[in-house]
């Protein structure tokens, strides 16, 4: 297994009482899946992000990835958040470069790499523009081709179109969600929005608070192409609508 999260307890203390972000969560996931962490504020889905992507350590269990022990970031890996993280004072291309430089690639390459990731995201032609000039659709489109253009092996993304308006976060789905085909790239996704982890899951991990824990592991049979209309989409909708609605504590082992 590519990913391996084991037992895992993440405990906090807040304004002089213990909280448990995460409770005892185990999770494997195979390269090149997508996967959507789903559920309420407070249920532990960045926390659990955050342990896979070694910005926090858990305080017992295991979390590996390619059966070594998640420690701290590692290059291999990125992450795309909500604010996009753009340098105002470069312009789109060099932003895009960024990662690029750090890993010492030369100048021509760079620029070629960067400009085929813009491309692959819709952003060809803005090259020269500054993220001022850019809608906040548009910046995360260039958050996104800067974290593809370092050949990550797995992109996590905590709540990355949370701030955007109804029809951009829609287009930005479609767009990932092909781009995740054609890179074959594995992404792991932190969301509170139940349509949009089942327009873009392979797996949902659905995860209730207090404390932080996995109830279920929803496969989303729905193949490559998802159609939010279609009636096996609203029918994968429902069921995930029907979990939270279920008053069972315990972990559900579901197949829809």
């Amino acid at each position: 297994m590519y990913i391996e999260v084991k037992d895992a307890c993440k405990n906090y203390v807040q304004d002089g009482r213990e909280f448990t972000a995460l409770d005892h969560v185990s999770l494997d996931i195979e390269k090149g899946e997508f996967i959507c962490l789903l559920g309420p504020s407070g249920c532990g889905k960045s926390t659990l992000l955050n342990a896979l992507a070694g910005v926090e350590k858990v305080n017992s269990g295991s979390v590996k990835i390619d059966g070594k022990e998640v420690t701290a970031p590692s290059i291999n890996n990125i992450t795309i958040f909500q604010n996009y993280g753009l340098l105002p004072w470069r312009n789109v291309l060099k932003n895009v470069e960024l990662g690029l430089e750090s890993k010492k690639i030369p100048k021509e390459e760079r620029e070629k790499t960067a400009k085929k990731y813009l491309a692959l995201v819709g952003l060809s032609g803005y090259e020269e523009r500054h993220p001022k000039q850019l809608s906040g659709g548009q910046q995360q489109r260039v958050a996104i081709a800067r974290g593809l253009a370092v050949d990550p092996d797995i992109i996590f993304m905590d709540e990355p179109f949370g701030a955007l308006d109804a029809i951009t976060r829609m287009k930005l789905q479609e767009d990932i969600l092909r781009i995740s085909r054609e890179e074959k790239k594995t992404i792991i996704f932190v969301t509170h929005d139940i349509e949009e982890a089942v327009f873009l899951a392979d797996r949902i991990v659905v995860m209730m608070a207090d404390p932080g824990r996995i109830k279920s592991i929803v496969k989303v049979p729905l193949g490559t192409h998802r159609d939010r209309t279609n009636d096996d989409f609203l029918y994968v909708r429902d069921k995930i609508f029907e979990l939270f609605n279920m008053k069972v504590d315990d972990y559900i082992e579901y197949n829809i």
